[in-house]
């Protein structure tokens, strides 16, 4: 037994004295695994710290401020950008579609989406820049006196712009929504204009105008009143667009209007809706998205958006009540493109006093709406003999001045601290030089469209109807 365990003790020795070296061994190799993982990490610490530092975070514009992101205000403005659009496409395109002859549908329907298209495109190149931006230093003019007229060219094609950044009037509001939601309401702003010309303008025309008007016209007016330029800095006051929006787009389509002509049979021969459902359908999508014009210029989901949404309602309502009145103690009888018309007449009126009265002041300027934007749209055209196709200037310019005027009556610090100084004198004056500005500019963007692309469609195509000859699609039936 004795002679017989020695081996197998020499054998557990030996057993014993490898696992101890292995043991030392593992040591060794875990303690060279640690520092060679803790060596890698301060090497790829340092090397993202040279990174950074080499790289530093790019400097913010002059008009923008770090996001200090406010959820519920991000919410509402995104419902909001929403609902604007929505009054464009498909609401503006149905509401005019059904009031041109069925020849012509298809033509009018793709003119705003040819506008939405052609704005888009100029918003994203320079249109928020000159907008938005804040002026720089320019050919010896400071950066205060270029401010007070147009802002900068720094966020060309959005330079600058990233999802950490916010403009300097809405910080809790990503950037990149406060541009989509502006962008909105450049959009409408043009195929407003669209209903003066409808049934005789060539689309080229149409896009190259549009084009031009967007960063000639609507540009700066924007940049006057809601970007930091003079007229807002002066104390005119335009809620969410009634000047820069509606003033702005009636005055042209008025130009545009008399410069192209009258439609061939005009005043001799009868040309009325061919769908007035069709118009119903657009109308109703306008006031939806009217909630989001008007209430959504609050930019945020407070007491000044809630009565925005009331006066809202209340006006629109009250100028379809007062429009057909009006048109009952003319016609003896209440049309449904009339009452409709009243509708947005009330809509139109309320827009830059939305935010800034109380009900009852809303109530007043809905009421007015009806028969003066009913006398422009009638009497004063008869009068005057131009052809204002759809009525963007006897709805569009003439509730818009209403509104705005009224503003000056009615606007209220209780309801808004904004309203504070507000004065008829003030606003007289801002659409003065609104009314002057869009005037002068679109006769001239006119004669060059004219002398480039052309403007009006050929006497066949306006004949036989724009849809088939510039469209090459006809509704069924025609």
């Amino acid at each position: 037994m004795v002679l017989a365990s020695a081996p197998l003790a020499h054998f557990a020795n030996a057993v014993n004295i490898l696992q101890l070296r292995n043991a030392v061994l593992g040591d060794q190799m875990t303690r060279l695994h640690i520092g060679l993982a803790g060596a890698l990490t301060l090497l790829v610490g340092g090397l993202a710290g040279a990174a950074s530092a080499a790289v530093p975070e790019p400097a913010l514009l002059a008009h923008q401020t770090t996001l200090a992101l406010d959820g519920a205000a991000t919410g509402w403005i995104l419902t909001s950008t929403a609902l604007v659009l929505l009054m464009t496409l498909p609401g503006l395109a149905l509401f005019y579609g059904g009031m041109v002859r069925r020849k012509n549908v298809i033509a009018t329907i793709t003119q705003s989406l040819g506008v939405a298209s052609v704005v888009t495109l100029a918003w994203f190149i320079a249109g928020y820049s000159l907008s938005f931006g804040v002026g720089q230093p320019t050919g010896g003019y400071s950066g205060d006196e270029v401010q007070s007229y147009i802002g900068s060219f720094q966020s060309l094609f959005l330079n600058g712009v990233t999802p950490t950044t916010a403009h300097s009037l809405t910080p809790g509001l990503p950037e990149y929504l406060w541009i989509a939601y502006q962008l909105t309401f450049a959009i409408i702003t043009p195929a407003l204009i669209a209903g003066a010309f409808a049934e005789r303008i060539k689309y080229s025309g149409l896009l190259l105008f549009t084009g031009l008007w967007t960063l000639l016209v609507y540009a700066p007016i924007c940049h006057w009143v809601w970007g930091g330029g003079f007229l807002g800095a002066a104390g005119v006051l335009d809620f969410a667009g009634g000047a820069v929006v509606h003033v702005n787009a009636g005055v042209a389509g008025l130009v545009c209007a008399i410069f192209l002509g009258a439609r061939k049979g005009y005043g001799k021969e009868s040309i009325v809706a061919h769908n007035p459902v069709l118009t119903m359908i657009g109308a109703s999508l306008l006031l939806v998205g009217w909630i989001g014009f008007n209430a959504g210029s609050a930019w945020t989901a407070d007491s000044i958006a809630s009565v925005a949404i009331l006066n809202t309602i209340l006006a629109a309502m009250a100028g379809s009540l007062t429009w057909k009145i009006v048109e009952i103690m003319e016609k003896k009888k209440p049309s449904l493109i009339g009452v409709l018309s009243g509708l947005i007449a009330g809509l139109v009126a309320i827009t830059p006093a939305a935010g800034l009265v109380d009900p009852k002041g809303a109530v007043i300027i809905g009421l007015a709406s009806g028969p003066v934007c009913y006398a422009a749209s009638v009497w004063i055209k008869k009068l005057l003999r131009y052809d204002d196709s759809l009525d963007a200037f006897g709805i569009h310019g003439a509730g818009g001045i209403l509104g705005a005027v009224l503003t000056g009556v009615f606007a209220s610090a209780a309801v808004n601290g904004v309203a504070e100084g507000a004065t008829v004198a003030k606003q007289i004056w801002g659409l003065g030089v609104t009314i002057g500005w869009s005037a002068v500019v679109t006769f001239l963007i006119l004669i060059v469209c004219k002398f480039t692309t052309g403007l009006r469609v050929t006497a066949t195509q306006e004949d036989d109807g724009l849809d088939g000859h510039l469209h090459g699609e006809v509704m069924e039936g025609v």
